[in-house]
Formats: structure tokens, sequence, C-alpha cells
């Protein structure tokens, strides 16, 4: 795989063959179409010379951290290519709720009661409701948002029954210092007792573990864009 700073279209678009690549690899090696797996290319603090390079070699679905950033760098480059879709891969403050609503196509990061509150309301003033997944907490990490697995299920069901919610799946972002298959089995059991199709686990390191693991999507940056840049204070 590679890792080195992406800093041409040629790079980004080698990088984008490479990750397809493996991503084809590991699916065929637990019988599953690759077809059935998003790669969602994690954009924050990369710049539009480098997302235009993206999406020229084929890539439609992007991740963003931040919605401020997003703003900034989204609506032209969605006005350009109609069909990109974005993913708000981060964590989202209620007061910026109607403007992710605005902007991203799904929110992978909902990971407690009063934002799922806020979405339900938000929603129903807006004519857009992205699909949502869950953020999911499998480490109970004090420092990581998401939901703590033995809440996730009355989540879930509160989420979906009493709010209305257009809940797809789960998301969740295992502890570096764990074997990351624990925690993408995890998610998985916990999805599929509740009957959700989406999981959105694996990163650039373990991708092809998440794949294994059942994963439809999967969030990859640095593989495909190299080094990040910093963002000015």
């Amino acid at each position: 795989m590679v890792h080195a700073e992406a800093t041409t279209g040629a790079d980004i678009g080698a990088n984008l063959a490479a990750v397809k690549a493996e991503i084809a690899k590991a699916a065929a090696a637990v019988g599953r179409d690759p077809v059935s797996i998003t790669l969602v290319a994690i954009a924050k603090t990369h710049g539009p010379d480098a997302l235009r390079a993206a999406i020229a070699a084929g890539q439609r679905v992007f991740g963003e951290n931040r919605v401020q950033e997003a703003e900034a760098k989204w609506p032209p480059l969605k006005a350009e290519v109609p069909d990109l879709r974005l993913h708000l891969v981060g964590p989202l403050q209620r007061n910026k709720v109607k403007r992710a609503l605005d902007l991203f196509d799904v929110i992978e990061s909902l990971d407690r009661p009063a934002l799922a509150r806020a979405l339900a309301e938000a929603m129903e003033r807006s004519d857009r409701r992205p699909d949502l997944l869950i953020q999911v907490n499998t480490g109970e990490e004090p420092q990581k948002n998401g939901i703590l697995p033995q809440q996730a299920d009355a989540f879930i069901r509160g989420c979906l029954d009493d709010l209305g919610l257009p809940i797809r799946g789960l998301m969740c972002v295992p502890p570096v210092d764990e074997e990351p298959a624990l925690h993408f089995g995890f998610l998985k059991s916990i999805a599929e007792r509740n009957g959700l199709a989406e999981l959105s686990m694996g990163m650039t390191a373990d991708f092809p573990v998440a794949v294994r693991f059942g994963a439809t999507m999967i969030r990859v940056g640095t593989a495909i864009f190299g080094s990040r840049p910093s963002l000015a204070p």
C-alpha cells in the first residue's frame, strides 16, 4: 500500500488504484464483491487540487471531519460534479446541525441523545434527510466520541422508533493499541442484532481487516492523499 506523501495528481491516481486493488484482494479472500464496499476518501485539510485529482481518477465519495472546512471546499466541487457524495466523519456540534444537513449526504458521527434530537428537529424543518450512522465507542475510551456499547441497542431503537431518524448503520474507530478485528467483529454483532446494514469501519492502517469483517464503508485518507498538511490555527 502507498503511504508516501502524494503531491501530484498522478500520485493520487496511483494511490487510489492501489487502495482499490487491496480492497478487491481483501474482499476476494472472504468471497465478497468489492462493489459492496464504498471507499470514502478522507479529504480533511487537503485542498481543491488534491480533491480534483481524486475526482479525475474516478473517486466520487469523500469524507470530511469538520463542517466549517467542508463548507469552504465542497459547494463549488459539488456544483461541478453533481454525483459527488460527502460524508461527515468527525464530531458534529448541535449548533451546526442545519449546516451539516445542507451539505452532507451521510453523517457518520451520531453519538449522543442530544444530537439525535437536534437532528430530528432539524430534519422536520428541512427537505434534506442524509443517511445517518451511529458512532459506537467500542473501546469505551473516555477521550473518544461515541455511544457506549452497553447503551447502543436502546439508543438505536430510540433513534429509529421514537425519533424516526434514517439510521442506516454503525461506525467505529478502534483503540490504536488493540487488535482492530475484535472491535470490527463487536460492531458487526451490534449491527446485525439491530437489523442495520451499513458498517463504516477501517482506515488506512487496518481497512483490509475491516473488509474481512464485513465493512461496507472504509475511510481512507493517508494512503490516498499522503501525509496530511497542517491547518493554519
